[in-house]
């Protein structure tokens, strides 16, 4: 049986009509064309699937549609204002942070809510806070190196 999902998808009113239980990954990437989103394990440990519901992360692979009724939605592909990268997506690329770009979009939506919620982490805590994220190119370093950058900026910015 299908029913029509609401909700705000970066910004932007959405209606779907599908099976309520359908992953929100997959009307995400199937029905919006949102392909950032990735699938990656599809059991939410890999933490390419991820993207804000009401502003905190969550992986998509485990919401059913039904899960966004009502709720505002932001993608990797909403994370920017416009054409001004986010400072995170910046830093990432700066950094070279990103290889073969699969997990990018769910690394820098998970570095950009530590940041904002942790303004000025420690090494442990991006270590700590981007758990959860594979990355098969293994660039860890660079990622640790992107997201110090990114805070830093951030504080400027707040400040400046």
């Amino acid at each position: 049986m299908s029913v029509t999902v609401r909700f705000r998808v970066n910004g932007i009113e959405t209606r779907v009509t599908t099976d309520p239980q359908r992953r929100l990954l997959d009307v995400l990437r199937e029905e919006l064309q949102l392909t950032g989103t990735k699938y990656g394990c599809g059991e939410g440990q890999c933490g390419a699937c991820l993207v804000y519901v009401e502003g905190e992360p969550a992986r998509s692979c485990l919401l059913p549609v039904s899960a966004a009724e009502g709720k505002s939605v932001t993608t990797i592909e909403g994370l920017a204002r416009g054409e001004d990268l986010h400072p995170v997506q910046r830093a990432f690329l700066e950094e070279g942070a990103l290889q073969c770009g699969y997990c990018t979009g769910g690394m820098i939506l998970a570095a950009a809510a530590l940041v904002r919620d942790t303004p000025d982490p420690t090494d442990e805590q991006i270590v700590a806070g981007m758990n959860g994220h594979l990355c098969r190119c293994n660039g860890y370093l660079k990622i640790l190196k992107a997201v110090r950058r990114a805070a830093a900026t951030m504080r400027a910015e707040r400040h400046g």
